[in-house]
């Protein structure tokens, strides 16, 4: 329960934060309370920027609760703009001529100071009396890092406000619908997959504001691919060409205004560009490990399989199924066998890859020779393994069911297999397979037809004979 309180709690903080409206202001200002007349102006802060030693009678705590809101201007006529509402206490004393409020951007490192001076004989009168003060004549911009700081004036070391600030950014819909930096304009783009460039022409140009345009992977957030480009808003030509390696379902095309944080367009046009997924499969001859890694994040079932001879159809390997909705699948101590192969399966269909295909890696064969009741067979590979041979009835496309009993053959050895009637049938298959690996694909031999007929002689005995039609040896790769 306390789980679900705090992921309530959470949901309403953001939601309060991207929800919250910004209060309005006309013009900004300086005011003061107690009917004290006060003023300010620019400062450069340099000339405040040394502290002295307090004096004896001054409190340490003359200056004490500074807050810091936003507030948004709007004058009919003209945009939208952001500014610090900044408001502290400073309890009046005689050695005290005013305050210094600065504010520091922490992104780009430039700062605003202003000089709030009261009026002496007022602030006289009321010695010791708790003052509030309010300025909110400091502008900033959307997302902005903000460190700002209350002095006072004289700077006395140790009687000082800080505090660092974050201003709302685009994800505020009161900010984002009101600020012009938020709108990002308007975009198309063109793909040439001959050069693998993608042109971006930004339109509803902010004038002369600089854009960033970048290409991005999109997993839980939007990865770099490559450099971003900068579009001039002085300069007439308002595209860029982008360079891409491969058009992936997650890659994307983001553009947003050269600001700190503001609001991003995102398209991300290929998401039916699946083809190039699969193809980032990796064979480890150490290990023996057969691996994929997903360029982008997919939910897909993956399994190895066995390509039929006709090359038409892949039968899954028993207990090779794994889901991969963004990790590595891995598969170790499997058999390089040009006929094992990888296959995806996504909603909108199946692929097949067989990294093996193409003989760059020692392929094993079997053979099978028929003599009189016998069929023999034969293993030849070029390092050392293990296989096992079995008969089975291949009831289904997938499954061939064992009907005999199991043979171990090593590399150069043979077993022969005898064939009874019940064995021979048009679904009869010889099948073997390597037992030194932990992924194997089954080969067989089928379609075995065996003839038996009866002749009795005078002293009662009957000769048996087999045929069968098939070549007397037959080989698979």
């Amino acid at each position: 329960m306390i789980s679900i309180h705090v992921q309530i709690l959470l949901i309403i903080l953001f939601w309060n934060s991207d929800c919250q409206i910004i209060p309005r202001i006309e013009e900004c200002g300086l005011s003061c309370s107690q009917g004290i007349h006060c003023k300010s102006k620019p400062s450069s802060g340099i000339l405040n920027s040394f502290c002295h030693d307090a004096p004896a009678s001054l409190s340490s705590i003359v200056l004490k609760s500074m807050k810091i809101s936003t507030v948004m201007k709007c004058v009919q006529g003209s945009p939208c703009s952001l500014h610090l509402n900044i408001k502290g206490t400073l309890s009046l004393d005689e050695n005290i001529r005013g305050l210094e409020i600065c504010s520091l951007s922490l992104d780009t490192q430039q700062s605003q100071c202003t000089n709030v001076r009261f009026a002496r004989k007022k602030s006289k009168m009321l010695n010791g009396k708790k003052v509030q003060i309010q300025f909110n004549c400091i502008e900033v911009n959307v997302a902005q890092h903000i460190y700002v700081t209350m002095k006072t004036v004289p700077n006395y070391c140790e009687v000082k406000l800080s505090q660092e600030y974050y201003v709302e950014d685009c994800r505020n819909s009161d900010v984002g619908k009101y600020i012009p930096a938020c709108s990002a304009g308007k975009f198309d783009y063109n793909v040439d997959r001959a050069r693998k460039i993608i042109s971006v022409n930004v339109s509803n140009f902010l004038r002369d504001q600089d854009y960033y345009v970048r290409l991005c992977h999109k997993w839980f957030t939007c990865e770099d691919v490559g450099a971003f480009a900068v579009i001039k808003g002085k300069e007439s030509l308002k595209s860029v060409s982008l360079k891409y390696s491969q058009l992936l379902p997650c890659l994307c095309i983001e553009v947003w205004l050269a600001i700190p944080d503001a609001r991003r367009i995102q398209l991300c046009p290929f998401e039916n560009d699946t083809k190039a997924l699969w193809d980032n499969i990796v064979y480890n001859p150490a290990t023996q490990t057969l691996a994929w890694e997903p360029a982008c994040p997919v939910l897909v079932m993956v399994n190895l399989c066995r390509l039929t001879k006709s090359n038409d159809h892949c039968e899954d390997i028993q207990n090779s199924s794994k889901n991969s909705p963004e990790k590595q699948v891995k598969y170790s101590r499997v058999d390089t066998h040009p006929r094992l192969c990888m296959k995806f399966t996504t909603k909108q269909g199946s692929w097949v890859k067989c990294p093996f295909a193409h003989g760059e890696f020692p392929a094993w064969k079997m053979r099978t020779a028929a003599a009189a009741e016998q069929i023999q067979v034969f293993f030849t590979s070029q390092t050392k393994a293990q296989f096992s041979v079995v008969v089975c009835n291949r009831t289904q496309l997938a499954s061939c069911e064992s009907v005999g009993m199991h043979h171990s053959v090593s590399v150069g050895d043979s077993v022969s297999i005898t064939m009874s009637r019940e064995m021979c049938g048009s679904t009869i298959c010889i099948q073997g397979w390597r037992t030194d690996v932990d992924y194997s694909v089954p080969l067989q031999t089928c379609d075995i037809h065996c003839g038996f007929c009866g002749q009795t002689y005078s002293d009662g005995n009957s000769a048996k004979a087999m045929t069968h039609r098939m070549k007397s040896v037959h080989s698979l790769y």
